[in-house]
Parts: C-alpha cells; structure tokens; sequence
C-alpha cells in the first residue's frame, strides 16, 4: 500500500469509528436510566442518589429510575451493575465497597474491572468519637490510654469489612496501638453501644452522628479527611495531629458497566458537574456534611486505585478476610 493510500485508510478506519461514537452521543439516551444503589433506602448513599438523580433526568430529558439492590457490603448492587449491558441505560451509585471488597472477599459476585468511573461527586468524611464520660478528651489521650492498656480498650463499627471497620483499623496499623474491634448489627447500634459506655470509640460518618455531637452524647476527636470539615470546624483532622497521610472519606460517585461509550460517559461527565455547581445541591449536600469536589473518569479511575491499594495494606495488616 503506497503511503497516500495507508494515511486516508487510516484516516477512514478513524471516521468510521467516529460515526458509531457521535451517533450514540446523539441519540442517548432515548428511555429511562436505571441508577443502582447498593443499599437499602434511606441511608447516606440513598440519599445522594436520589438527589443527583432528580436532577440529572432534567438535565438528560429522561426519567432517572433509582433501584435499591442492597445485600452484602453493597456487592449485589455492584453485580447487578457489572453484568448489565453496556449501553448507559444502567448505571451505578458507586461508594467505598467498590474499593474495599476487593480486598477482603477471596471471591466476589462480579470482576472489579466490569464497572468503570464515570464521575466522582463528593466525600463525606468520617469522624473519631468517644464516650464525653470516658475522660478521653483528645487523640493524645486516647492514644496514651491504648498504649498504656494495650487491648484493654475496644471499639465499636457497623459491621466485620465495612468502611467504619477499616478506617479504625488502619488508625491502629497507623498509630501502633492494640484496640479490640467490637462489632454490631449496623451503625445505629454502634453508636447506642458507644453511648451505652460498651465500647469507648468508634470512626463514624460524620451525617450519621452528627446530631449526638451536637447534642453532647458523643464527643468529636477529630475527622478523618486532609482538611477540617466545614461542619465541624473546630475538629483537627488526624494528620494535624501527627497521622500523616490518614486520609478515609465515604466518597460517592456515578459508575458504569466497562465498556459504555466514551461519548456516553463524556454526556454524563458534563451533567454530572454541571449539577455539583449548582448552589441549591451545594447547599443540600453541605448540609449533609459532605464536601464538594466533582472529579471526571480518569481522575475518579486513579482515585480508586489509590484508595483500593490503601484498603488492601489495612486488610492484610488486620487480617481480614470474608466469605
């Protein structure tokens, strides 16, 4: 083939794969998309959904069908995600567990590399809480106690492989210390555990306390993101504190089964930030105590990679394996 002939091959064989991209990016979406959450309704996650949801049917001129499909650490939900077509009519409201399960199943319902990035909406950070009448009024303190009784102290989450687990985990691969994990049967009962005295600390979302700091029944020792969060402003964050790098956040995004359409994804990136701009989302999500920062698919796609090596470091560290 002469090298004329090569370039406009080339050139075709370019266009022809163009065609088929601009054609979806004008057609799509032409009937509702399903947005699958992988918890129950009314939880963090549920909540966000449900939010961006409304708003990105506007935005995309089709209703935006939120499907709760709860079950093991938020696994069936991702399954759901990973074995649906690729044709952007499905779409997954992403959070830890995409990053965390691969860690600690030996097997999972559906290969981590089957759901891709789409959009990266948001963090909410989680905050260190004791019991006001443990006489742990900082980070020091508890620290000293820990070292001081190793194994003598314990601490509550919602669950064995959850976020709030791990994040107390990694405190202690961090810190050097000895603390005793204390399950329970959700988040709820974690918190009346800690405020019970059972237990004298625990990592929590920070929405989902909230109202216990407020209210004096639990005390805030500092927050788990680089920066203070707004809602707490007064509360050190744990690299203030010497904690270098401890940086643990309930993040939430937009995913896609792999292989959806740059020119889908592209429609959805755009959305997606143009509803993280708006002042009245801003305001209900700031309410909700969580920080704003829209990242696009190649930089949500590193961000899981990075928070899905640091989650396999505390597994191995913790030893934790499941099912």
């Amino acid at each position: 083939m002469k090298p004329i002939t090569r370039r406009l091959a080339l050139l075709w064989s370019g266009s022809a794969l163009a065609v088929p991209q601009l054609a979806i990016a004008q057609t799509w979406p032409a009937r509702p998309i399903r947005l699958v959450v992988p918890f129950p309704p009314g939880g963090l996650i549920d909540n966000m959904a449900r939010l961006v949801g409304s708003r990105l049917a506007q935005e995309l001129g089709q209703a935006v069908v939120i499907d709760n499909k709860p079950g093991a650490g938020g696994n069936v939900g991702a399954a759901e995600v990973a074995r649906s077509p690729a044709d952007g009519y499905t779409l997954l409201m992403a959070s830890p567990p995409l990053t965390i399960s691969p860690a600690l199943y030996e097997s999972l319902p559906y290969k981590p590399e089957n759901i891709a990035p789409v959009g990266l909406l948001g963090r909410v950070p989680n905050v260190l809480v004791v019991n006001p009448k443990s006489g742990i009024g900082s980070v020091a303190d508890l620290l000293a106690r820990a070292k001081r009784e190793p194994g003598k102290m314990n601490y509550a989450s919602n669950g064995n492989g959850t976020s709030l687990h791990l994040s107390a985990e990694l405190f202690k691969s961090t810190t050097g210390t000895f603390i005793t994990h204390i399950p329970y049967r959700g988040a709820a009962a974690a918190v009346t555990g800690l405020i019970s005295g059972e237990v004298e600390m625990m990592f929590e979302n920070l929405p989902s306390v909230l109202g216990q700091i407020q209210g004096g029944s639990v005390k805030a020792l500092a927050v788990t993101t680089l920066r203070r969060s707004k809602t707490l402003p007064d509360v050190p964050t744990l690299v203030e504190l010497g904690l270098t790098g401890f940086d643990v956040s309930a993040w939430y995004g937009v995913a896609a089964p792999a292989g959806t359409s740059p020119a889908v994804v592209s429609t959805l990136e755009q959305a997606l930030q143009k509803i993280m701009q708006e002042p009245e989302v801003i305001r209900v999500m700031e309410s909700r105590g969580a920080e704003l920062g829209f990242m696009p698919a190649t930089a949500m796609g590193a961000f899981m990679s990075a928070d899905a090596q640091k989650w396999k470091r505390v597994a191995s560290f913790a030893k934790i394996t499941l099912g």
